[in-house]
């Protein structure tokens, strides 16, 4: 299990792995909300792909100058669309830019903390540097805001801070 639940309190900053399980039973009104999003799926989908093609778009020209990396998604590939990130320079440039985009009113995260190094992942034996381009990826990486409903205005708002940003 993780202790996802503490980050979405605000207690952490990222969730990790915790402990053997997990808990596979959904609520009811959890079932009922996600069988109304299934058959809203394509629509659902269609307003993500658009929200993350627009990022896509709009930051390739501020990557390409900064020396950060954006996703790549194969041709033969299909994606879920659930999250736009980053891969910045450096760990502290991704400091720099979560604090950056803080002064904006923007929240930006970084929670993928690598299982090997996770507490639980440490009880099973995980040291640092056992897996060191992971290690690497997690310290660079950052999720700019995403979610269905998110506005062109509220994208716009988030691009528009991105590119003023320099590494």
């Amino acid at each position: 299990g993780t202790d996802r639940s503490r980050f979405f309190r605000g207690e952490i900053d990222k969730y990790t792995w915790v402990d053997v399980g997990s808990s596979y039973l959904a609520a009811d009104l959890l079932a009922a909300f996600l069988r109304a999003q299934l058959e809203h799926r394509e629509k659902i989908q269609s307003m993500r792909r658009q929200i993350w093609e627009i990022y896509a778009r709009e930051l390739a020209s501020w990557a390409e100058a900064n020396g950060v990396r954006l996703p790549i998604v194969p041709a033969e590939c299909e994606q879920s669309y659930h999250m736009f990130y980053v891969i910045m320079p450096s760990f502290d440039s991704r400091q720099a830019l979560i604090s950056y985009l803080a002064g904006f009113g923007i929240l930006a995260v970084f929670h993928y903390l690598p299982l090997h190094l996770s507490s639980m992942g440490l009880r099973f034996g995980g040291r640092q540097d056992d897996c060191p381009v992971t290690e690497d990826l997690a310290d660079r990486l950052l999720r700019l805001p995403f979610f269905t409903g998110m506005s062109s205005s509220e994208q716009s708002q988030v691009i528009d801070a991105v590119r003023g940003f320099h590494c």
